[in-house]
């Protein structure tokens, strides 16, 4: 009997998004839980792509870049999983989410291409190359307050990895890794997707967007899995 085909889930954030950090912790547990099950392709929208508008002119009326800071901080409150800088979005403030996307479809295209291996990584709870460094990526702002709007702090952070620094430049250089960018902003566009994080599942019938609960993440999952054939599922 052939294996049936792993589920596919798109998973869109902004690396910069603080509901996507704090809910890390639930799609690894889904991935240790699914791995056989389930194939998680990771997209990225820029819901920060110009701070300043979303921040410093968004929340000018209520304290700008300082009251963003304070409401992030008591968001974390309930969150004791993770750390937060205590100079949160007040000093090192990066500009933009987009670089950071951009660079991390740059190493995802090299995954792709099988230049570099995506294996799974032991030191690091069993996280794959592109799952650590998009995680890398987002400690060395939520938690060591880099702006990673920088491209030599990226670039930084793959020389840390021992990540082929020349070949993520070459796909920078030549649009491949900005070409898969732009493909993640068509598939925004095509699912409608509303924020960050969200996930979608079952072809785009499905989608769990915001602060939503591993058990509804799960729930989901287990309905789309014991689902037969062609029947549509009930979530």
């Amino acid at each position: 009997m052939s294996q049936s085909p792993r589920i596919q889930i798109h998973y869109f954030t902004d690396v910069l998004c603080i509901w996507a950090y704090l809910a890390q912790i639930r799609l690894d547990e889904l991935i240790k839980n699914y791995s056989s099950d389930i194939e998680v392709t990771y997209n990225f929208m820029p819901v920060f792509g110009h701070i300043q508008n979303r921040i410093g002119d968004g929340w000018k009326d209520k304290g700008g870049f300082e009251a963003f800071s304070k409401h992030m901080h008591k968001v974390c409150k309930d969150f004791p999983h993770v750390e937060l800088h205590k100079d949160i979005w007040t000093i090192n403030t990066p500009k933009t989410s987009a670089t950071s996307h951009l660079f991390i479809k740059a190493v995802q295209c090299l995954v792709n291409n099988g230049t570099i291996s995506n294996e799974c990584r032991e030191e690091c709870g069993q996280k794959t190359l592109l799952e650590d460094f998009i995680w890398e990526v987002r400690l060395a702002f939520f938690r060591d307050l880099r702006d990673i709007s920088q491209m030599k702090v990226l670039f930084e952070i793959a020389k840390s990895m021992d990540l082929p620094t020349d070949k993520i430049q070459e796909v920078l250089d030549d649009g491949s890794a900005l070409a898969e960018f732009s493909r993640d902003i068509e598939l925004r566009d095509e699912y409608n997707i509303e924020g960050s994080p969200t996930y979608v599942l079952n072809k785009g019938r499905q989608k769990l967007y915001g602060n939503v609960g591993y058990r509804i993440i799960e729930a989901n999952l287990l309905e789309i899995l014991k689902q037969p054939a062609m029947e549509a599922s009930w979530c």
